[in-house]
């Protein structure tokens, strides 16, 4: 299964104008929550610009404070990962540059992965979409409203049916909600399953 997720402003932005998104810091108990997702991915697909954001919790010694910083640390870069970039010739640790179409890796990354495959970057993931080849779309939505930046969802021609299967909430301020995209042939019912743990 494909997964996107990320943090979003109410209005649905990932990030302002500016390409800050310091509002979506989470707290401790989502904290867990997210690196107990990320540790049952089998693979990461990501663009440039979240690559070089997230390489800093593989080189910052200091954000290994004693407990969960750790954990993410840890699983984060244990994590196999494909970046798409038009610019980097090389990547570090346990990352390679994508070489084939998105349509080509994300085949690869899901045929050969042990577990789920998420995928990342607002460009990236908006080809995907237009693909139709994201299965679960995750929000972690903050009570902020940003009124302009990077949307999450990339602009469609059509209708994307989907089926809530899954919503927490935070420290009483961020909701986090799980979607099943809808395809043909597949009932709300049959594509709810379980849910988050």
């Amino acid at each position: 299964m494909l997964i996107y997720s990320m943090g979003v402003s109410a209005d649905g932005f990932i990030a302002d104008e500016q390409g800050g998104f310091d509002f979506t810091a989470p707290g401790d108990e989502q904290f867990r929550f997210q690196v107990a997702q990320i540790g049952r991915l089998g693979g990461y697909l990501m663009g440039r610009k979240l690559y070089q954001t997230m390489r800093v919790w593989e080189t910052d010694d200091s954000l290994r404070t004693p407990g969960v910083a750790t954990v993410f640390a840890d699983t984060w870069a244990a994590l196999p990962k494909v970046v798409f970039s038009h610019t980097l010739t090389s990547v570090e640790g346990n990352a390679r540059l994508a070489t084939g179409t998105v349509e080509e890796e994300i085949a690869a990354a899901l045929a050969s992965s042990p577990g789920d495959v998420s995928i990342g970057g607002a460009d990236l993931a908006a080809e995907a979409i237009h693909l139709d080849l994201i299965d679960e779309y995750r929000l972690f939505r903050y009570p902020v409203v940003i009124g302009n930046g990077t949307r999450y969802w990339p602009p469609l021609e059509r209708r994307m049916p989907l089926t809530l299967v899954g919503t927490r909430t935070f420290g009483g301020r961020v909701v986090y909600e799980e979607y099943r995209r809808l395809r043909y042939g597949v009932t709300p019912d049959s594509a709810a399953g379980p849910g988050p743990a």
